[in-house]
């Protein structure tokens, strides 16, 4: 060896110690991200030694077998030799052209104190301005020094991932560099300072680059994403991760409350995870039982262990064990022992559970009234939360007297809400309540055909302005799972604010008339309440989804929706109504979705005036009398137009008209039902702003049920019904007022 190549080794063993020596070290613990500021002071403060550490140590061929750097190495290397006879630039290829990039094995002889600092276990060492990385005892070569550019430190990503023990690989149709620790996946792109974590963009201080065709990051893009914490030791010019990443354990029960001793099976549900993706090979419990035999309060503590041997933190959760559940004690009493025939009975309910937690009560016989003399057996069984139950059982006496008929008792005592069997053929020879009927000026949009949507599309679309209802009644016919929308279009050249007013949602629901029953009731509330009110302000040519009830929740194959909103816009706005698979976004669906034809059945069109005013200041009540509602006769359909193939409409049964219906003098004792004509009926009625079941847990029978609505009492009284007809069920309907039979005493 010559006497300049032997100086120049000398230098670098000499340049080596000084910057790696152990010293009097100034540590600094990275929350988030590395100074650079502090990297570049100490960088400055050596600038000659790191950069011979840097210029040696890059240019080692990076497909050589052996690159640990130990100092019996240093003493016999010609590092001259080393840097004419290898270029570096050949040897890595381009990380973006799928090269297998990867550092040099270490060597076999460990690192000796008095030349470098050792690494702890999982620590990993890098050196500022070198390729130098010692881990577990053992030096690696990057295969590009750590480098700062712009005042940001950039590492040699696949050096980095391979060190830390993560997965990486290039994905050759986004162009785009990609680690994935456990469910943590990190996106890079070549000149770009935005990265994806997990799909979120994040910003780095400095744009990822190809350095001699090396892909280089910026370090704590990594460490952040992946929470490594790390030290920054500026005396010795080293950044140190801390690899250690235990595990995470922990656990639900089911159930999560209500668990009685000896009572309750309790089933854990475990989840754990590894931040580094290594396997669970192990767990442990402390405190778990599957069935408590006493009660009390009981800690249950998780622990796991991943591959690497590493066990988590333990997992804790308390658990209330109750005492053994008691059985509810079912009770009920009436006023009497002995009723006339149409006498009212009067049940009281007694039952008791020693939680007060009944959840459900089941009555047999529990008539109002007997019609027959006799003995007559009721019972009530009631069930509590744990799913115990009691019954109990009283007789009662039916006399052979009679105090009210039937008929005449129904009429009297059967609940708001609740329906009765009459003899509804004598309803159409009821005189009609000759009201004057008048409109307001509110659009109607009714999307209800194709009423079976058996593919995506747009179902409806239309252009509305000033006050506007939307009624909207689909059933998902295409076989799997979609969600629908209302998306609003803005064409003005200035702002449209979209004020809606009311709404109501019913559905999904494999049942029609349950999902429109449902959408009315929320609907009438909301005019009370006004808890669906909101604004939307839409800019010239934006799109956005409105009245989000409706898309909140998907349709599975078979169910129903059903939806009635009442709007109000400043300027036109375009609504389109779409059927979309579930994860489909609507605001890209809709500008290609086709527009599906109508099915020839069911009703679709734009209707002007569809408030409807009905007033009556006459005396009603003394004489049976009728309003109808929905018949195309006494209460004419709305004409319009389809706002998809402008073909001529008509409003059959008026669905999405709302009915305000004032009568200003109804008789005393007078009895307000609703008697349905056209069909099955399933609804609500406002009256006195008060909500009415059109019927009680059931629908109305044409044409012989009725549901009763309201009495009036002692004195005349003003009557105000709001009235919409629900999807689902069938029109027209006929509102009954007649006066009520004389109350008898008892």
């Amino acid at each position: 060896m010559n006497l300049k190549k032997w100086t120049m080794l000398t230098a670098l063993a000499v340049s080596q110690a000084a910057v790696v020596m152990p010293a009097a070290a100034a540590p600094v613990t990275g929350a988030s991200e590395i100074s650079d500021q502090q990297v570049n002071a100490t960088n400055e403060g050596a600038e000659a030694e790191a950069t011979d550490v840097a210029d040696v140590t890059g240019s080692i061929d990076d497909s050589a077998d052996e690159n640990a750097l130990t100092s019996e190495e240093t003493d016999t290397t010609d590092s001259t030799d080393v840097t004419d006879s290898t270029d570096s630039t050949d040897s890595t290829d381009s990380v973006e052209d799928g090269g297998q990039n990867t550092e040099d094995a270490p060597g076999n002889t460990s690192v000796t104190d008095d030349v470098y600092i050792p690494a702890s276990a999982n620590q990993l060492i890098l050196y500022m301005n070198s390729a130098k990385m010692v881990q577990d005892g053992q030096v690696y070569t990057a295969t590009q020094p750590m480098t700062v550019k712009d005042g940001v430190s950039y590492v040699a990503i696949r050096s980095l991932v391979n060190r830390v023990g993560l997965q990486f690989y290039y994905d050759t149709a986004t162009k785009e560099t990609v680690i994935t620790q456990g469910a943590q996946v990190l996106r890079f792109k070549t000149d770009s300072k935005v990265y994806t974590v997990n799909g979120e963009p994040k910003q780095m201080k400095g744009p990822a680059f190809q350095q001699k065709n090396v892909f280089m990051v910026p370090l704590t893009s990594i460490t952040q994403a992946l929470n490594i914490p790390y030290t920054v030791d500026n005396v010795n010019k080293t950044v140190i991760l801390d690899l250690v990443s235990k595990p995470v354990a922990s656990f639900t029960t089911k159930p999560s409350t209500d668990i009685y001793a000896t009572q309750t099976q309790v089933t854990y549900l475990t989840q754990s995870s590894s931040p580094r993706g290594l396997p669970i090979v192990n767990e442990r419990w402390e405190g778990r039982q599957d069935v408590f035999q006493e009660p009390g309060t009981y800690t249950i503590t998780y622990s796991v262990q991943d591959s690497s041997g590493q066990w988590s933190d333990p997992y804790s959760q308390t658990i209330t064990v109750r005492p053994q559940n008691q059985p509810p004690v079912a009770m009920f009493t009436t006023d009497k022992k002995e009723y006339m025939m149409g006498e009212k009975i009067t049940y009281t309910d007694l039952s008791t559970d020693d939680e007060n937690r009944i959840q459900k009560r089941e009555w047999v016989n529990n008539k109002l009234a007997f019609f027959e003399p006799g003995e007559k057996e009721i019972s009530l069984t009631v069930t509590d939360q744990m799913g115990l139950t009691s019954t109990y059982t009283q007789t009662i006496t039916i006399k052979n007297e009679t105090l009210y008929e039937e008929d005449d008792f129904n009429k009297l005592f059967t609940p708001y809400g609740d329906l009765y069997e009459f003899d509804g053929s004598e309803v159409p020879q009821m005189e009609t309540v000759p009201a004057n009927a008048t409109s307001g000026p509110r659009l109607l949009i009714r999307a209800n055909s194709p009423e079976r949507v058996f593919q995506d599309g747009i179902v409806y679309q239309e252009v509305g302005t000033g006050s506007q209802r939307i009624l909207a009644h689909y059933v998902n016919e295409t076989g799997r799972n979609v969600k629908m929308y209302v998306v609003a279009t803005n064409n003005n050249m200035l702002p449209a604010t979209i004020n809606v007013e009311a709404s109501g949602f019913g559905g999904p629901s494999p049942f029609a008339t349950a999902a429109g029953k449902l959408g009315t009731m929320r609907y009438l509330q909301s005019l009370t309440d006004g808890t669906k009110r909101s604004t939307t302000v839409l800019n010239p040519g934006e799109s956005r989804v409105i009245l989000p009830d409706l898309s909140a929740i998907k349709m599975k194959p078979d169910e129903v929706i059903s939806l009635l909103s009442d709007l109000n816009s400043d300027q036109p706005v375009q609504y389109t109504v779409i059927m979309v698979e579930e994860s489909a976004d609507p605001l890209v669906a809709f500008q290609t979705l086709p527009k599906l034809d109508k099915d020839g059945i069911h009703n679709r069109g734009t209707y002007m005036n569809a408030d409807r005013s009905i007033e009556y200041t006459e005396e009603v009540g003394r004489k049976a009398q009728r309003i109808v509602i929905g018949d195309n006769n006494v209460d004419p359909n709305l004409i319009g137009t389809d706002g998809i193939d402008g073909s001529a409409a008509s409003n059959a049964g008026n669905f999405g008209v709302l009915y305000k219906i004032r009568l200003t003098n109804v008789a005393p004792y007078s009895l307000i039902t609703f008697n349905p004509r056209g069909g099955l009926y399933s609804g609500y009625a406002m009256v006195n702003n008060q909500i009415i079941a059109v019927a009680n847990n059931s629908g109305v029978k044409a044409p012989n049920e009725n549901s009763v609505l309201y009495r009036t009492g002692h004195m005349a009284e003003s009557v105000e019904i709001h009235f919409t007809a629900a999807a689902g069920s069938n029109l027209p309907v006929n509102l009954l007022i007649q006066p009520l039979p004389e109350y008898k005493q008892q």
